[in-house]
């Protein structure tokens, strides 16, 4: 659970980043940036802002902000209702990403994961995304991602978002924000 003023501060860091990219927001979407702190209270570490676009049936638009070293835990879209789970194409904006999908083990991964969830996190083929770069993650595909030292901002573009039933592998994640006053 997070805390009223840690939100308005972290908003606030939000969007100074997302003004550092050139991205803008209207006051109204401004208001609707949301927090995922993913229920461990160690959102400087482990967690996620996110601004939604649209989500119709068909595509779904967001932008992501990460914090310096901050990780998005491991997990994956699966099928819902018999359809495919979300297929999605990261592309970076600003700062570096880090991305780990199955695959051959990278050697000296730049990442790392968040100090006693170590276990959580299984797939360590990295895909390194700079601004201008992107890669698509297809559905069911486990993966994590961690934002290099500068922070980072990500442009995610992919097909009906159902983040509710994303799985988590570590059982303690609570997807759904809850903020305390």
């Amino acid at each position: 659970m997070i805390r009223r003023q840690q939100f308005l501060e972290v908003k606030k860091v939000s969007l100074a980043y997302l003004k550092k990219a050139g991205i803008v927001l209207t006051p109204q979407e401004s208001d609707q940036i949301e927090i995922a702190d993913f229920g461990l209270n160690r959102l400087e570490e482990i967690g996620l802002q996110l601004f939604v676009y649209m989500n119709t049936e068909r595509c779904c638009a967001k932008e992501l902000v990460l914090l310096p070293g901050q990780t998005c835990p491991q997990h994956l879209h699966p099928p819902v209702n018999g359809i495919l789970g979300k297929e999605e194409t990261f592309r970076c904006r600003y700062g570096t990403v880090y991305l780990y999908v199955p695959g051959p083990k990278t050697e000296h991964p730049h990442a790392s994961p968040p100090a006693g969830r170590e276990k959580y996190y299984t797939v360590w083929h990295e895909i390194v995304l700079n601004p201008g770069e992107q890669y698509t993650i297809y559905p069911n595909t486990p993966h994590w991602f961690q934002a290099g030292p500068e922070g980072a901002i990500v442009s995610e573009f992919s097909t009906k978002s159902t983040d509710e039933h994303d799985i988590f592998i570590d059982p303690a994640i609570d997807r759904v924000p809850k903020i305390a006053d």
